[in-house]
């Protein structure tokens, strides 16, 4: 399976902080917000990742993230030129994509908490999976509607008058048919290629799976002014209690074994002397310990 990481737009409603950088170049707490879908991506096991970002945006993650190789990734990276809806990102990155499965994410939103995401990328074969998590709002975003015995009957985007309160998050599973469906795909009255679209023909095909995700998972999106201060204090707010970071790269590629213990050490020692890099030493301190 291959990762595809969307950080376009324009970033409008974070204005003016994006006169000076992207919206997933903007700092959540102590990392840039897009280690975070990147480490998200690691963690279910993809190593192959291609991120997709404007023109004028690309060499900034470019520079932040080179070729993934230094995080036992790697990295490819294709230009939106412009935005022209989520499902657009299986056009560009189209020859990336091959004949594999794919997963997309969006760069502005975060998650953290259980282990919902790792069966969900691993015991995928066929299909499409996509995620619900329940929101106060769903008015705000696609939302799933489900029958009495919790099987997903319709998805709508943004409805004035929800049929559920399970919002669809950022992050999606598809095979490869994908590719396919979205270039049969019509632009929408606002002239984007929906990936609710994308999902609803899934969903009429039969092989659309929803996984509802549970109450001790954390989904954010951080992408006004408001929301960015509320992920960058939860982000402080854990780190602090647990001493774990949340959207350390470098940690997940590790664990999911791109890295082993001597190149992560290597790694740290990159770094100038900083909190980010002690946590690296401290990682490889107790793993070191462990065997």
């Amino acid at each position: 399976m291959k990762g595809i990481i969307l950080a376009g737009g324009a970033g409008s409603r974070l204005y003016p902080l994006t006169l000076v950088a992207s919206k997933q170049l903007q700092p959540v707490y102590d990392k840039p917000m897009i280690y975070h879908p990147l480490t998200t991506l690691i963690e279910g096991g993809i190593r192959e990742i291609c991120l997709i970002s404007t023109p004028h945006d690309l060499p900034r993650f470019q520079q932040l993230l080179g070729d993934g190789s230094r995080m036992g990734i790697s990295i490819e990276y294709r230009e939106q030129a412009k935005p022209e809806g989520i499902a657009q990102a299986f056009l560009i990155a189209e020859s990336f994509i091959g004949a594999d499965s794919v997963a997309l994410i969006l760069g502005d939103n975060i998650f953290y908490g259980s282990n919902s995401f790792g069966p969900a990328f691993e015991d995928f074969t066929t299909g499409a999976t996509i995620f619900g998590y329940h929101v106060n709002d769903p008015e705000r975003y696609g939302v799933v509607e489900f029958d009495a015995s919790g099987k997903a009957i319709s998805i709508e985007e943004k409805p004035a008058v929800p049929k559920s309160h399970f919002a669809v998050p950022g992050l999606y599973i598809y095979d490869n048919e994908v590719v396919g469906i979205t270039k049969n795909s019509k632009p929408s009255a606002r002239g984007e290629l929906e990936i609710t679209a994308v999902n609803v023909e899934y969903l009429n095909r039969g092989t659309l799976r929803v996984e509802k995700l549970n109450r001790g998972f954390a989904w954010l999106d951080a992408g006004t002014s408001t929301s960015l201060h509320e992920a960058s204090a939860y982000v402080q707010t854990i780190e602090t209690r647990t001493g774990i970071k949340i959207g350390c790269p470098e940690e997940a590629s590790f664990r999911s074994g791109f890295l082993t213990i001597t190149q992560l050490a290597e790694i740290a020692k990159t770094m100038p002397n900083c909190e980010y890099r002690s946590y690296l030493e401290g990682v490889v301190k107790e793993a070191n310990q462990i065997e």
